[in-house]
């Protein structure tokens, strides 16, 4: 583990933590002091990252479950109070990626599936800590974003809402809750190495509209470099940041 233990005592949820950024998110508060309570769907991911952390020394606990359900949301926060005394720091990381369907090409279930686990669930979760943050007089909050939050060409409609609703709901916790200690802010990552699932018929007009576009991100960047990011933003170094949505992206965002 690094000698640099600047998250010591703190109590971290990581959603998502069983792959991919989230994954790396959650071992890289651990290796920092962190005590991680990892959340996925997954209950072999989250297992496997709470057995690595273990064996590094580090302290974290799988809380297992589809966080688009209250009672799963519930359950997770109480385990966070339960076993490490709060919530310090909330990663809203997990998320789905739609079919790049066009707005006229997408269902009911792909819409109504998206927002609520991309979107929905992620409110659910802020809305379960605020309580203990704002009773600990302090907290960070961090959203995994996308390039969709920014910009039309970076996913399907319903990826996109949901997004750029990840971007709207983070200004709005920044701003409600500055002077109440508590931070948020967002990553938006451009392309990126994760076990995230695409779904798309090449041919239908979603995928062939946003080819060109698609066609000029970098080489995805790892998902270690998601999640330093996301470090950096819940860390004291970040403290006067809050409410930005902060592109890693290799410049995609600038194009």
């Amino acid at each position: 583990m690094s000698s640099n233990k600047e998250f010591a005592g703190r109590s971290v949820i990581v959603t998502g933590a069983g792959s991919g950024i989230g994954r790396a998110t959650a071992l890289a508060f651990a290796e920092k002091g962190a005590r991680v309570v990892a959340a996925d769907l997954n209950a072999q991911g989250a297992a496997d990252v709470v057995r690595e952390i273990g064996a590094a020394g580090g302290e974290a606990v799988a809380v297992v479950g589809d966080l688009s359900g209250q009672e799963v949301v519930d359950g997770l926060v109480t385990t966070a109070v339960e076993t490490f005394g709060g919530v310090d720091v909330l990663v809203n990381n997990a998320g789905i990626m739609d079919s790049m369907s066009a707005a006229g090409d997408v269902t009911d279930a792909e819409w109504e599936r998206l927002l609520r686990v991309n979107l929905t669930a992620p409110f659910l979760l802020t809305r379960a800590v605020l309580p203990h943050m704002l009773e600990a007089g302090r907290g960070s909050i961090v959203f995994t974003a996308s390039e969709a939050s920014l910009r039309g060409s970076a996913a399907g409609a319903a990826y996109t809402a949901a997004k750029h609703g990840i971007a709207g709901l983070t200004k709005s916790i920044a701003v409600t809750y500055r002077q109440s200690g508590i931070r948020a802010n967002a990553i938006a990552p451009g392309g990126t190495a994760t076990n995230i699932q695409v779904n798309a018929d090449p041919d239908a007009l979603g995928p062939r509209a946003l080819r060109a576009y698609m066609g000029n991100v970098g080489q995805p960047a790892g998902a270690g470099t998601q999640a330093a990011a996301i470090v950096f933003l819940a860390s004291e170094a970040a403290g006067n940041i809050n409410g930005v949505i902060l592109p890693v992206d290799n410049g995609w965002a600038a194009v």
